[in-house]
């Protein structure tokens, strides 16, 4: 038939059941911790094809690709610090939030759920409601709550992943409702497994009780040491005391490690992403500007990149500064292409589907990979790693 029933490890998008006219699809974690679509009544399904023809995954090309590469690029921040101070870099995707918030438009955005312990779309409609959105959640979002909430006669800001805003544009093509829509994604770096979270979290909640708030990126060391978690927690009904829990990526935190080291993503972010570098379905794409051009800066720098004149004509008009460079210098430091599955992958995938293990039996996985790659360095470039071993002895 046609439709996505014979699909596994696609994007988990959710796109599919946004369209879908009897409403037969819904989306469920698989048993690697993925969302994937899942027919819920396969002998009910119409055959119109509508979820196949939306589905990013099913097709190679983008839904929306500028001939000639991007319009603009620019460095970042907003001129508001308190905004700059909370969000990850340099604030440019809230400051475009506000903006088109006060145009009318509503913001289909992510925040995070402590309730459900997950990333959740949803709809801002006013600037209190957009705060929620602040700072990159390194997890997989669950889409339908915002997706299904969209109002094909409303205008809106779409916000989401490479994958999730090719599939939104061309269900919005395909609905001839793409005027009324605005799309916004950023550098990818790919999805870790919702299991390796789901460890994380329980580990944490060991020490704080149930987790309250979690902010993922937090500058309080400066931006370029921000790959940070500031969890509260507590159980008001036990304890009037809150508790907090704050690790980071260069203290060795142990969900950066194995996350960043490619160790646990998607099926898709390896065999089928798309979307590196320049390519996007999107409007304007953001990220951290971590290239040498802003070496010095703390306090966050924001890459803002146009691929239409309707994303460039909203940058220019946010409460943001922008200081326009090639798109190699904003980009720096972004991948160029899909990572590739480390050895330990299948070692890996076992550990947390597991219900017997914990996060660190994970961490332990990474951290030997990690040690046999600078073992193999140093019989590989005997000279410069002596080098750069005297040089922590200056």
């Amino acid at each position: 038939m046609n439709n996505i029933s014979g699909i596994s490890g696609c994007y988990g998008c959710g796109v599919c059941a946004v369209v879908c006219p009897r409403k037969l699809i819904d989306i469920r974690l698989d048993g690697n911790g993925f969302y994937e679509p899942y027919m819920v009544s396969l002998s009910e399904c119409l055959d119109c094809g509508l979820c196949t023809d939306v589905c990013s995954w099913l097709h190679d090309d983008c839904a929306s690709a500028s001939e000639f590469g991007p319009v603009a690029s620019y460095a970042a921040w907003s001129r508001d610090s308190t905004i700059r101070k909370r969000c990850s870099s340099g604030g440019i995707g809230f400051e475009i939030g506000r903006y088109l918030l006060s145009e009318g438009y509503k913001v289909c955005g992510v925040r995070y759920s402590a309730e459900h312990g997950r990333a959740e779309h949803y709809i801002a409609s006013d600037i209190e409601e957009l705060t929620y959105s602040i700072g990159s959640k390194y997890i997989q979002s669950y889409t339908l709550p915002g997706f299904l909430s969209v109002d094909r006669r409303q205008k809106y800001l779409i916000t989401g992943t490479p994958c999730q805003i090719d599939s939104f544009r061309r269900y919005a093509k395909r609905l001839k409702i793409e005027k009324n829509l605005i799309f916004m994604d950023f550098f990818c770096h790919g999805v870790p497994s919702m299991w390796l979270w789901k460890k994380y979290i329980k580990e944490v909640e060991k020490k704080i009780g149930k987790a309250k708030s979690v902010s993922w990126r937090n500058k309080k060391n400066g931006w370029h040491d921000s790959w940070a978690f500031e969890i509260s927690g507590g159980d008001i009904q036990i304890t009037e005391q809150v508790s907090s829990y704050y690790s980071k990526l260069s203290q060795g935190d142990s969900f950066y490690r194995i996350f960043l080291d490619d160790g646990c993503l998607g099926q898709s972010c390896y065999e089928r992403c798309k979307f590196k570098w320049k390519s996007s379905s999107a409007d304007i794409r953001i990220g951290d500007l971590w290239g040498s051009a802003y070496d010095d800066n703390e306090d966050g720098v924001s890459c803002a990149i146009a691929f239409t004149e309707c994303g460039a004509k909203v940058l220019r008009l946010c409460n943001c500064d922008l200081v326009e460079h090639p798109f190699d210098t904003v980009a720096q430091g972004q991948m160029h292409s899909a990572p590739e599955k480390p050895d330990y992958y299948e070692k890996l995938r076992l550990c947390l589907n597991s219900s017997n293990t914990s996060i660190h039996d994970a961490e332990r996985i990474v951290k030997r990979a990690q040690h046999k790659r600078r073992i193999k360095r140093i019989f590989k470039n005997p000279v410069t790693s002596a080098l750069n071993f005297l040089k922590r002895f200056k």
